[in-house]
């Protein structure tokens, strides 16, 4: 079994804090913490380059960014995406879906990695609730800002926790305590 780990922050650094994925990857990129089995990917909106990534197989994917719940801003949320298949769609419907790719969300990023068997088994996603992110500017909320040190040591025990159970024989199993599911459909909110 594979265990290689993708984290993939994505987001929009010209709008303030939908750029939060974006800066927890590259906060990790400058102060690598991490085992050399996991590769950390600045993604930002480019959602072809997180389906590229998954061309090499790896078995838990962490997709970072802001993510609006209702909650306070910087706010972390640890969820488990119900990604969608594709397969039950008319070719010309899977055509529309994925025909833009200036609009490769995360979700359609997810979606299509499916439908091309490329999915990883295991996909977190750790997201911040945003002040606003569809306000154009360059850097962070202050609250959301504080949160970048947090989420980087959450990616890193989820890490933990799914290269304890490889070493337990549990195959990569990660325990379900705190995670809600998700549609994703708010994530890395765009207009």
């Amino acid at each position: 079994m594979s265990q290689r780990v993708v984290v993939a922050g994505v987001g929009n650094v010209l709008h303030q804090d939908d750029g939060f994925g974006v800066a927890v990857a590259q906060k990790m990129l400058d102060h690598p913490m991490l085992p050399p089995e996991v590769t950390v990917l600045d993604i930002g909106i480019g959602g072809m380059t997180l389906i590229q990534a998954l061309e090499e197989p790896c078995n838990l994917l962490i997709i970072v960014d802001a993510y609006q719940r209702g909650g306070r801003p910087g706010d972390l949320y640890l969820l488990e995406p119900q990604v969608p298949d594709m397969t039950g769609l008319s070719l010309q419907e899977r055509c529309d879906y994925f025909a833009d790719t200036h609009y490769a969300t995360p979700m359609r990023a997810l979606a299509f990695s499916r439908s091309i068997g490329r999915l990883p088994p295991l996909i977190r996603i750790i997201g911040c609730e945003p002040v606003e992110a569809d306000d154009i500017g360059i850097g962070l909320n202050p609250p959301v800002a504080a949160a970048v040190p947090s989420a980087c040591a959450l990616v890193k025990t989820v890490i933990e926790e799914y290269l304890v159970s490889i070493h337990h024989g549990l195959h990569g199993k990660l325990s379900s305590t705190g995670l809600i599911g998700a549609d994703m459909n708010g994530l890395g909110h765009q207009s």
